[in-house]
């Protein structure tokens, strides 16, 4: 390989243009015929020069991290080679060897000269994304007739459920102190990436001011039982484990009071894994129901701090925070990280915040600063259903930002 070109795109995709040449003396035997007869020639000394365009695309979390790989030629290659017969050299024959040159570099350049391309399927982009479906609207009610964990016969419970096949943090209810019998009605919201695979898994503790919370019982709702946009109200017993065969699952150990409500985004708001070059447009008119809002942060360029550049990039959105993870000593650094964000209503007159900041080092007598920031309208998001912009940073020299914003609505009434 001689050099290697790479083109960067706004789309989730790794374009390589490499030169490459081949050279070798290969045990290639080519059986020929021709008027009725065969003959057995061998291909030696065979070198080809080709300039190929390679394409990994669309780029996906799970290794190898692309879902396929598209091939085209350039230009046409170059072949050279080689024929021999019996200790004769077939190419001395006067027009022979361009002929077979020429009928090679045609046939090649036929198949697979750009915008012609061999693809390459490595893995289903939709499973190797597993992007968000729906939402899970759960409220906890309150549970009853939970069982002593303390030494004066009391018990602190709050509630933690999390999607299984989910790497987030669990989310919590409030503790209720020296109650057995405890009201929460609280709300939460989780994302839904494959409800026929996913579960609900819920875990009631005793809060402990020292040491580690004790579990007083669980069970999990699994979410191919529910009727998509159904509320449904559910008193499940608490269980030990999840085992069928766990004896101690036979005592009491109370019941939690739950409703569930799961609403999938509409078919038109899921993004196309696999033609990504294209934009989706919206109906006509604005949505008039809630969804999700996915914020996207892919890379900035030409950042600049005056003590330090370990960038990592803060989210504000209606009171909420989110952060990337921190890149070390990068000026053009990439994340590919993305965000989620529950309305009950379409964001038309909302403002994002996006401030790339830097992190001090570990030992250090500078503070984290600031490296630009950009206030985002989401207005063309709710009515285009996704954009992908490169931003220019506020108070910065030269810096840039992409973020890919979507828009997904609920397939519900």
């Amino acid at each position: 390989m001689n050099r290697i070109k790479v083109h960067i795109t706004a789309e989730k995709e790794l374009i390589v243009e490499p030169s490459l040449k081949w050279a070798g003396n290969p045990n290639v035997t080519v059986l020929v015929k021709a008027f009725g007869l065969k003959a057995s020639i061998q291909v030696v000394d065979l070198q080809i020069f080709a300039s190929p365009r390679i394409t990994l695309k669309p780029l996906v979390p799970s290794f190898p991290c692309f879902a396929k790989i598209l091939v085209s030629l350039m230009e046409k290659p170059h072949v050279d080679f080689g024929l021999k017969l019996i200790g004769a050299d077939l190419m001395a024959i006067p027009g022979l060897y361009r002929f077979v040159q020429e009928t090679i570099k045609n046939q090649v350049a036929n198949m697979y000269m750009w915008p012609r391309r061999l693809e390459v399927p490595i893995m289903d982009p939709s499973k190797a994304e597993k992007r968000p479906v729906g939402i899970l609207y759960v409220k906890v009610v309150r549970a009853h007739s939970l069982r002593r964990k303390d030494i004066l016969g009391k018990s602190d419970p709050y509630v933690k459920l999390r999607l299984t096949e989910e790497k987030l943090p669990s989310k919590k209810t409030t503790v209720k102190h020296a109650n057995l019998n405890p009201e929460w009605n609280e709300e939460f919201k989780l994302v839904v990436k494959d409800p026929e695979t996913q579960a609900l898994e819920l875990i009631v503790y005793d809060w402990e001011q020292v040491g580690k919370h004790e579990k007083m019982g669980m069970n999990v709702i699994q979410l191919n039982e529910l009727t998509p946009g159904e509320p449904k109200s559910l008193t499940l017993d608490l269980l030990k484990t999840m085992d069928p065969s766990d004896v101690q699952n036979g005592k009491s150990r109370g019941q939690i009071v739950l409703e569930v409500t799961y609403k999938p985004f509409r078919e038109a708001d899921l993004p196309k894994v696999i033609s990504m070059d294209v934009v989706q447009e919206a109906p006509l008119g604005t949505p008039a129901g809630g969804g999700l809002l996915v914020v996207i942060v892919h890379e900035a360029q030409d950042l600049e701090g005056k003590h330090h550049t370990n960038p990592y990039v803060r989210i504000m959105f209606r009171g909420e925070e989110k952060k990337t993870k921190h890149r070390k000593k990068s000026r053009d650094p990439r994340w590919e990280e993305e965000f989620q964000f529950v309305c009950e209503e379409p964001p038309i007159h909302d403002k994002m915040h996006v401030e790339v900041l830097s992190r001090p080092p570990s030992i250090g007598i500078h503070s984290k600063e600031s490296l630009g920031y950009v206030t985002i309208s989401l207005a063309d998001v709710v009515s285009n259903r996704r954009i992908n912009e490169k931003y220019h940073l506020i108070d910065s020299k030269h810096g840039l930002i992409q973020i890919e914003l979507q828009w997904r609505t609920y397939n519900v009434s």
